[in-house]
Order: structure tokens, then sequence, then C-alpha cells
């Protein structure tokens, strides 16, 4: 099996593209692929579960079905620290979720070491 990167940097204002990566990184841990997940941008917002639990795009579902689907499958979740920090996302929205904040070499690194990067 590969490693997959989905990077998301659309959140609630544009809805079917930021739920369409968590269904494609949903889809690729069904499949056995190594995920990694990095929220940027607006996309930042995704984390917190008021958004989660009312954002579904058109045709691509739930946000939150597909957010826990690859929590327990353990895809990797980090988000932009320098986004978060711009959004008012804090330590306390990751709490008791397997994400982490990241800076701009985080990123870098994960897209290196992935054999496939996609952007949503």
């Amino acid at each position: 099996m590969g490693s997959l990167l989905v990077n998301i940097t659309h959140g609630p204002e544009h809805p079917f593209r930021a739920v369409l990566g968590l269904l494609v990184a949903k889809t690729a841990l069904a499949q056995g692929h190594e995920v990694s997940v990095f929220l940027a941008g607006d996309a930042v917002q995704l984390i917190r579960d008021a958004v989660l639990d009312n954002l579904v795009g058109l045709g691509s579902g739930s946000a939150r079905e597909h957010f826990d689907s690859i929590v327990s499958a353990g895809g990797r979740i980090y988000l932009s620290g320098m986004s978060s920090k711009g959004r008012g996302v804090t330590e306390a929205d990751l709490e008791g979720k397997p994400a982490e904040m990241a800076m701009p070499d985080v990123l870098v690194r994960l897209a290196m070491d992935s054999d496939t990067t996609l952007t949503y």
C-alpha cells in the first residue's frame, strides 16, 4: 500500500471541497493506505466540533462521519499553526482528538515523504 497526504485548505466557506478532502482520506484509509491530513487556511476550522457536526458537502457527505472514520482508522491529522492562530483555533480545540499543530516544515516533510499529495 502507499502513503497519501491530503492537504485541505477549504473549510465551512466551501463545504463540498472541505468534506470531499475528508472523504478521500477516509476512503484511502479503508483501502489500507497510510494517510496524513493537513488542515490549512480556513480548513483548520474543521477541528471544531460545531463545524464537524454541521458541515455537509453536496454529494460528499458528512464532515463528522468522515472525520470520525479517519480517526478510528488511525489517520494522522495536522493543523497549520499559523492558520490556526489567525482563525482563533487553539490547543483547546484539539482536546480529545488525535491532532497536532504544525508549522510549514511539517507540511513539506509530509509532502516529501508521501507517495501522493492531494489538495482540496
